[in-house]
C-alpha cells in the first residue's frame, strides 16, 4: 500500500483513488464542460476555432452556459442503447474521466455515476501532520 501511495501522491501528484466502473447512464456524456489551454471555454467563438484544430470538439453540441463557461453534450452517446458509438475511439478526455480535476473545479458527480473517489489521506494523517508542524 505505501508503493501505491508514493506513486500517486508523489509521482503523478494526486490527493484522490478513483473506484468504480461506469453504468452506461450518460450523464458524464450531457453536461461537461471542456478545460483549454486558458481554462474552461467561454464562448462561442472560442468554441468554433477549437473545433478546426482538434476532431474532439467535433463532437460536442452547446447545451447551455453559466458562470464557468459553456455546457456541452457529446453527440457520439447513443440514449437508446446507453453506449458510446465510438467507445474504441473515444478521446483522452473520455478515457481518463473521471478525474480529480472535476473536484478541483469544485464539480460533483452524478448521482448515477458508478465511480467514486477516495482522499489518498485519511483525515486523521491530515490533522496529525499538521500538529507535528505546529509543534517545530
Amino acid at each position: 500500500m505505501f508503493i501505491k501511495k508514493f506513486i500517486y501522491k508523489y509521482i503523478l501528484r494526486r490527493k484522490y483513488y478513483r473506484y468504480g466502473s461506469c453504468k452506461r447512464c450518460g450523464d458524464c456524456c450531457s453536461k461537461i464542460y471542456v478545460n483549454h489551454k486558458s481554462g474552461t471555454i467561454k464562448d462561442e467563438k472560442e468554441f468554433l476555432f477549437l473545433k478546426k484544430l482538434h476532431p474532439f470538439y467535433t463532437f460536442l453540441e452547446v447545451v447551455d452556459k453559466d458562470e464557468n463557461g459553456l455546457v456541452f453534450k457529446c453527440n457520439k452517446f447513443d440514449k437508446e442503447k446507453h453506449i458510446c458509438t465510438i467507445h474504441k475511439f473515444r478521446p483522452g478526455i473520455c478515457r481518463r474521466y473521471p478525474s480529480e480535476v472535476i473536484l478541483k473545479m469544485h464539480g460533483v458527480m452524478s448521482k448515477n455515476c458508478g465511480f467514486y473517489f477516495k482522499p489518498i489521506d485519511s483525515f486523521e494523517e491530515i490533522l496529525n501532520k499538521q500538529l507535528r508542524n505546529k509543534d517545530l
